[in-house]
């Protein structure tokens, strides 16, 4: 199916080249109404030229407006595109995913800077954009498709490279890609065919940025932090109420970024985001998260680092999600993104030095500052008001139930100020220590820090250090899985000076890092997507070692005898408590577990935090 498009396409060509001049006019203007509009306002970007070669690469989305392009036939277009434009388009190959094929980047760059490296060196800016994490919701593979297309083929668009690399994963979820169906999206209109949702291993990729149980996040990390973007696009379709608008955005939680970043977003950013979508006919909306209806008010979402914008902040990276909205036209849908993806490079060219200045600012604030938030939760006493776009929610009998089912009135549409909660405060705060100790050991760990770039210095000895020691005293277990981990939460410890013995080969890691976000976020077990919440040190928690009772009898009375402050504990319980009185055993492991018989590691956090003074101890 797809070489014969193509080979459609090439007859098109030869076709055109003898069309007469009034007809190709004709034509022109129709591809023109496709691309971005003629700006007529100062932050319009300037009409593109189309060029011939504009109408060959057509893409299949264009033929039939409420097709998606597959996984191959995206592929296909871009090395299409890459043989024609060879120095600006690159297609590499950067890993696989978990169904075996490879995940791509189309890097759209100028001057040969089409690396990391040599974007680094031209001092340029990096926009990440991924597409189809949820396979399902497919606007911005075919949008992507477009974008790149019309910066080829336009020499204004082509300009914008002179300041920027595009960097586009075509396609994330290529095992959801490949499983394509027309019924998994039940409240969705359009395409005639799309992917599902979970990927090969039927994971949710879009919670697995720390985790990374999948191949496909084992390879975002290491592309990701490779490129280390200056502003990151991942491209989504919503669910949820309805209204009016086609274009919602999911911003960076402007709380958990640094100050210099946060600054840039809400007062700079975000406006010309909103206000150059409405003047190309795409007024947009924050993102719709609603507890019933939006009349009610609608929150900033806290995009913690599970999720690829949560994860990408961690990086000191600006990130976007735009959610365009389930029930609107396919075509509506995608031309919605393609244009908010135009505004952003915009913006990034025109602030170019402003954006460079407050990445610089926050990086050099993550690397020296002391206090960091793990923490968060809505702040309903600050609220701001935004004039929205609804239809007016009603209620009528269920023809199914008979009860009581809510349904929006597209026929009474209306315009009103409602509630936009938009900021988190922070509930809990961890002081940096100067370094944490990560045993060998636990190489799960070891390998997704270096697939994050973070660096490490292996200990050359064994030797003894005297570090500040973790002890779980208490947790809360999700009953059900959540994407195959049963996840922790409200973790307290209990914090001891310890001296332990550690072994050449473990790692040290120095928190004077751009990297400090990710390295506490994922090492301080409280934070709520640490590496202890996702069950990667549940062995802790579990005892590996016992006694039996008729031993153990004579060995409490001899450590009684020697600690008369826990014969004092004991008797005190047994004075207090009758089911304690009454039960042998509970009796003998009091003993136990206050005696130096029972096991240091249990509940004990295998990842130390090192002070100065263990610092000093290390240099003895």
């Amino acid at each position: 199916m797809v070489n014969f498009q193509f080979s459609i396409f090439q007859l098109l060509k030869s076709y055109f080249c003898k069309m007469k001049q009034t007809i190709i006019f004709s034509f022109l203007i129709l591809i023109i109404s496709c691309s971005p509009k003629t700006a007529e306002k100062a932050e319009l970007q300037t009409a593109p030229q189309v060029t011939q070669d504009e109408m060959v690469f057509l893409t299949p989305f264009e033929t039939q407006q409420n097709y998606s392009a597959t996984y191959m036939e995206a592929i296909l277009f871009y090395k299409q595109l890459e043989k024609a434009y060879p120095n600006y388009l690159s297609i590499k190959e950067v890993g696989f995913s978990d169904i075996g094929r490879p995940m791509h980047n189309i890097i759209l760059s100028e001057n040969g800077a089409n690396t990391a490296e040599k974007t680094r060196q031209q001092n340029k800016q990096v926009l990440f954009i991924n597409n189809a994490i949820h396979a399902g919701e497919p606007c911005g593979i075919d949008a992507s498709m477009l974008l790149v297309r019309d910066i080829l083929t336009s020499t204004y668009l082509k300009r914008q490279l002179q300041k920027l690399t595009i960097v586009i994963i075509p396609v994330y979820n290529i095992g959801g890609s490949l499983n394509r169906n027309s019924t998994t999206r039940a409240n969705q209109n359009g395409p005639i065919e799309y992917g599902f949702r979970g990927n090969a291993q039927n994971l949710d990729l879009n919670r697995d940025f720390i985790k990374c149980d999948s191949k496909n996040a084992l390879t975002f990390n290491q592309n990701f932090t490779n490129w280390m973007p200056d502003v990151f696009i991942d491209n989504h379709t919503s669910n949820g109420a309805d209204y009016q608008y086609t274009m919602t955005l999911i911003p960076t939680q402007h709380n958990k970024l640094a100050a210099p970043l946060a600054k840039v977003l809400n007062e700079e950013m975000l406006p010309f985001l909103f206000k150059n979508m409405k003047a190309r006919k795409w007024e947009m909306t924050p993102y719709v998260y609603a507890r019933t209806t939006p009349d009610e008010g609608i929150a900033g979402f806290l995009d913690l680092p599970r999720y690829s914008s949560g994860y990408a902040s961690l990086f000191n990276c600006i990130s976007f999600m735009p959610e365009t909205h389930m029930l609107k036209p396919y075509k509506d849908r995608v031309r919605s993104t393609l244009i908010f993806m135009n505004a952003t490079i915009d913006f990034m060219v025109r602030n170019e030095v402003k954006l460079k200045a407050a990445k610089a600012a926050a990086i050099a604030e993550t690397k020296t500052k002391s206090t960091f938030d793990i923490n968060w939760e809505i702040d309903r006493t600050k609220v701001d008001s935004i004039i929205f776009k609804g239809y007016t929610a009603k209620y009528k009998p269920s023809e199914i139930s008979g009860l009581e089912r809510l349904y929006y009135d597209q026929n009474e549409p209306y315009e009103k100020v409602i509630p936009h909660y938009n900021y988190y405060k922070t509930t809990q705060q961890i002081e940096k220590p100067k370094a944490y100790f990560v045993p060998q050991s636990a190489w799960k760990i070891i390998e997704r820090l270096q697939n994050n770039k973070v660096e490490m210095q292996q200990l050359q000895s064994d030797t003894i250090l005297e570090v500040e020691v973790y002890y779980i005293e208490d947790y809360e277990t999700k009953k059900q899985a959540y994407e195959g981990h049963y996840l922790h939460s409200k973790v307290k410890v209990r914090t001891e000076m310890q001296k332990v013995k550690v072994k050449k080969g473990d790692y040290l890691i120095f928190t004077n890092q751009d990297k400090n976000r990710y390295i506490i976020e994922t090492l301080e077990p409280q934070a709520p997507d640490s590496y202890f919440a996702w069950n990667f040190f549940d062995a802790v928690l579990q005892r590996k070692e016992y006694f039996s009772p008729y031993v153990f009898e004579d060995l409490a009375v001899k450590i009684l005898a020697k600690n008369p402050i826990i014969k004092q504990e004991l008797e005190a319980k047994k004075a207090t408590d009758e089911k304690f009185k009454n039960s042998a055993y509970d009796q003998l492991f009091f003993i136990y577990e206050r005696s130096q018989l029972a096991e240091q590691t249990y509940m004990r956090y295998p990842v130390f935090r090192l002070t100065s003074r263990s610092l000093r101890s290390l240099d003895e």
